[in-house]
């Protein structure tokens, strides 16, 4: 089993002053580890003048090592949202970072709203010269996008080098419907991998479902993480039943687990995972959006707790 000893409640964005008008939220967490600190940047929300609709923005906060203090917040733009009509007119949640050389790559989720469902997606790649402090896309468009198998949204990339290649994991959708008990749409995605030489080019194992469902075939599966360990590599990643889950705690996301000896091969295991809710706290009733980092000795598991990120992110470390 992955014990797990939560560390705790380390960010509350509704104790702070966000960057770009942003309010609550603090979203899919992501550690950069410098010399001295570790950068995390997450994805709050400004609300839309016009629509009232809210927009996805990415910020960072700085913290020391043993995650007790924080150094500082972003108050600058990390990343302009898309031009009109771009698949990241509306927000970019999350962002995958990745150190590539002197530079740092961020690879991008990026939303944009639709009229027949709420939102389409695809997965961008913006780069950084300046540590991290702003990014540049590399282009308009995304880097990977859906396509003829997957012509559903395609998201949450995360990205290892691993014996020169560039592996991406990340979600692509295979449907939407409308369920009885629910009054919105609600979309089913699975956990897809894809394979880069140089990391823009990406080719995709078109709509190959990598892992096995616990909760049926309507199950999502949301942003993967992979670590290498001593006996081979280990995905965490979020998962939920497809309605009724943003009020029924039973069923809204919790963190799940799979292992693999080569990358290809997966065999999922939820029952390791000793990682769960905490009664009447910040993260009673939902765990989700995991990203899983070694810093010095210890491995690290960031995470979001209810209402998806609103209130933050915690910090839990692998025993």
């Amino acid at each position: 089993m992955t014990q797990w000893k939560k560390i705790g409640h380390i960010f509350d964005p509704t104790q702070f002053s966000l960057p770009n008008g942003c309010v609550l939220f603090a979203q899919a967490p992501q550690a950069l580890v410098f010399e001295t600190f570790v950068r995390i940047y997450f994805s709050s929300r400004s609300v839309d003048p016009g629509t009232n609709l809210y927009r996805s923005h990415v910020a960072y906060v700085d913290m020391t090592k043993d995650f007790g203090k924080i150094i500082s917040l972003s108050q600058h733009t990390v990343i302009e949202l898309g031009k009109l009509g771009t698949f990241d007119e509306h927000g970019v949640f999350p962002m995958n970072v990745l150190r590539v050389g002197k530079q740092i790559y961020g690879y991008t989720s990026g939303v944009n709203r639709r009229l027949s469902v709420p939102v389409d997606g695809a997965i961008g790649l913006a780069i950084s010269n300046d540590d991290g402090y702003t990014f540049q896309r590399v282009g308009d468009g995304p880097v990977l996008a859906p396509s003829l198998h997957e012509p559903y949204i395609v998201v949450d990339p995360f990205v290892q080098v691993y014996d020169g290649v560039f592996h991406m994991w990340y979600v692509f959708g295979i449907g939407w419907k409308q369920f009885a008990n629910d009054t919105a749409l609600g979309r089913v995605y699975k956990i897809g991998h894809a394979v880069s030489a140089d990391g823009v080019r990406w080719k995709k194992e078109e709509a190959r479902r990598i892992l096995s469902d616990k909760l049926g075939e309507d199950e999502c599966q949301a942003l993967p993480t992979v670590i290498q360990m001593a006996d081979g590599y280990h995905m965490f990643f979020c998962y939920r039943y497809s309605s009724d889950f943003r009020k029924n705690s039973n069923r809204a996301y919790r963190i799940g687990h799979a292992y693999s000896a080569d990358l290809q091969n997966w065999r999922r295991d939820d029952s390791i995972m000793s990682i769960a809710p905490t009664k009447d706290a910040w993260d009673s009733d939902m765990l989700c959006y995991p990203h899983v980092f070694q810093c010095e000795d210890n491995i690290y598991m960031l995470y979001n707790g209810n209402e998806f990120g609103k209130y933050g992110f915690g910090l839990a470390v692998m025993d």
